[in-house]
């Protein structure tokens, strides 16, 4: 049905000629403007009830009195359920530090949180199906689990910035009892919210994609990070680095990206470091780290991305 309506809109209303590079470019824009924002919508909807459980007293809380391994695996699966980019995620990470929850779960909270969202899942298994989704999901998990534990083990607390332990938060403070309908209420809020706040970027990145569709040569994709450039991987990390989106503004560029031949394992490497590894990031990090623990981690992420895109792009 959406397919159908931006073919009308771009061939029958605008008139444009069929398989000029304008008309694809903008053919695939409404088309994917529209599905994305309908999706984003019913799930943001639906995730933001299930957030409702999960406010961040609660989540302090259930990290901090477990062994550090299962703090570990917490931390990473409740980033999936957790309202935050890459930025915003950084004063519940200053939280959980002052809150005596160990530093290398509060790694794996941070890598997750903005990289496997479910509204990327979800997004993601609609333009690509659940095999991909499910290798994205994995291995983000699997990047939040072993960033967290390298740094964990390394006992690198004395890099932090002193001030963060010393910003008190209220540990007593009462989670707030919700009715269902309270929670509907939050939900529709929270959906109009996000919306608020992500629409632009979505409309960029939307509009980046069409422009790759549309206009970029197949060729000239292929030779800079096609199968057949050994450093395909590390150039496309290099690009995303720069960059700053969450990951549901960022998927019609991958999915531009892949329909012009870019292996898989190169796309999920260039989307995890647009996600995990923004340059917004880490310069709002320094605030809270000092330079050799924010090198170290930017190091760890730098390589694990890497060797997750080169494992993909060999097996798959």
């Amino acid at each position: 049905m959406l397919k159908q309506v931006s073919t009308y809109i771009t061939y029958n209303m605008i008139g444009l000629e069929h398989g000029s590079m304008l008309a694809n470019a903008l053919e695939f824009f409404i088309y994917d403007t529209t599905k994305i924002f309908l999706l984003l919508s019913v799930i943001i909807f639906a995730v933001s009830v299930v957030r409702s459980y999960f406010p961040p007293e609660r989540t302090k809380r259930i990290l901090s009195h477990k062994k550090e391994f299962i703090g570990n695996i917490l931390a990473a699966l409740l980033g999936v359920v957790t309202p935050f980019c890459s930025c915003s995620a950084v004063p519940l990470f200053i939280g959980f530090v002052e809150a005596g929850v160990p530093l290398g779960v509060t790694f794996s909270f941070l890598i997750s949180s903005p990289m496997v969202n479910e509204v990327a899942v979800v997004l993601l298994w609609g333009l690509f199906g659940w095999k991909i989704a499910a290798i994205y999901m994995g291995t983000g998990l699997l990047v939040a689990l072993l960033g967290g534990f390298i740094i964990g083990k390394l006992r690198l607390e004395k890099w932090v910035e002193e001030y963060v332990y010393k910003f008190h938060l209220n540990h007593d403070q009462e989670i707030t009892r919700q009715t269902f309908r309270d929670r509907i209420q939050y939900a529709k809020w929270n959906t109009a919210d996000i919306l608020k706040r992500v629409w632009l970027f979505i409309i960029i990145a939307i509009g980046i994609g069409g422009f790759i569709h549309g206009y970029v040569p197949q060729d000239f994709l292929a030779y800079y990070a096609g199968p057949q450039n050994p450093f395909a991987v590390p150039v496309a990390v290099a690009i995303g680095v720069p960059l700053y989106s969450n990951a549901a503004g960022v998927i019609p560029i991958v999915y531009a990206l892949m329909e012009k031949g870019l292996s898989i394992g190169t796309v999920l490497a260039f989307m995890m470091a647009v996600t995990a590894l923004s340059l917004p990031e880490i310069i709002i990090l320094r605030k809270a780290l000092k330079i050799k623990l924010l090198g170290v981690f930017v190091t760890i992420m730098t390589v694990t991305i890497i060797l997750v895109g080169y494992l993909f792009n060999a097996i798959l």
